[in-house]
Parts: structure tokens; C-alpha cells; sequence
């Protein structure tokens, strides 16, 4: 009977660690509105040429799973933490596994509000699995919108 609850205790604690630590790689809420306040004001201060520090392999601008992206007001990319091949392409049409054109959404939502998050899924640079995430974004001025997002398990 020890043995049996030793075990359980062993294999309990094993779970619980495991969790933590997996939650110790998700960046928070908090977290993800600081990286866009501070990739803004680095576009203000630097301009375009702040893109490239936001788009990988560069990681000035990545912790945990999160990431910097860049949209101008057409829905083209113009910077991407996580995927330099976005750069460039115009994704106003892209849509997430349930059909949401989240990229659409996102400038219709930057020219309503300004700052906001955003509902979608999308593969999570962790697990490469497709995820619930939440974008926070910030309309960084009359052509460009600056977001980054966390991902739910």
C-alpha cells in the first residue's frame, strides 16, 4: 500500500512539474501587450527599418511563443516573427481553420478601434499544433498595425 501511494505521489508530482513547466513557455496577456507597446514605440523611434528586428531569424522581438507581426492597412505582411516567408505577401484573404478571416477582421478592427484583441486559431510555433490564440494588436499609425499573441492549450 506505501509503494502504491509512493508511486501515485511520484507520478502526481511528475504531472504537476511537467504543467508548470509548460506553462512557464506561454507568454501571458501582459506580456504580449508590453512586446507591442515596445514594438511600437521601436517603429516610431526606427520606422520601417524596425521590420527586420521584428521579423525572424532575428529574435529582439520573441519570448516563449510569442512573436511580433506586422500588417500595413491592405492586409499586406510587412514583418513576421515566426515566418520571413509572410513577409511581403498580401494575406488580407487568409483564414484560419474554421473558416475566420482573422487577417480581414484584424485591419477592419485597427481602423474601428485602434488597439484591441482578436479571437482565431492558428499553428502555435511550439507545439505545431493549431491552437486558440488571442492577438493583441495596436494600429501604430495611418499604415501599419503591430500584434502579438499567446496561445491557449
Amino acid at each position: 500500500m506505501l509503494k502504491k501511494m509512493t508511486v501515485t505521489l511520484a507520478v502526481t508530482t511528475l504531472i504537476c512539474t511537467t504543467s508548470l513547466a509548460g506553462a512557464a513557455e506561454r507568454a501571458t496577456k501582459k506580456e504580449a501587450e508590453a512586446m507591442v507597446k515596445k514594438a511600437v514605440t521601436a517603429y516610431k523611434t526606427g520606422g520601417e527599418k524596425s521590420f527586420t528586428d521584428f521579423t525572424a531569424p532575428s529574435k529582439k522581438f520573441v519570448s516563449k511563443d510569442l512573436y511580433i507581426v506586422v500588417y500595413d492597412v491592405t492586409g499586406k505582411c510587412v514583418a513576421h516573427g515566426q515566418n520571413p516567408k509572410q513577409v511581403g505577401k498580401e494575406l488580407i484573404g487568409m483564414k484560419d481553420p474554421d473558416g475566420k478571416a482573422f487577417v480581414k477582421e484584424r485591419i477592419e478592427l485597427a481602423k474601428s478601434k485602434g488597439s484591441f484583441w482578436q479571437d482565431y486559431k492558428f499553428t502555435d510555433p511550439l507545439t505545431k499544433k493549431v491552437l486558440s490564440k488571442q492577438m493583441y494588436c495596436e494600429k501604430a499609425d495611418d499604415k501599419n498595425i503591430i500584434c502579438g499573441g499567446i496561445y491557449k492549450d
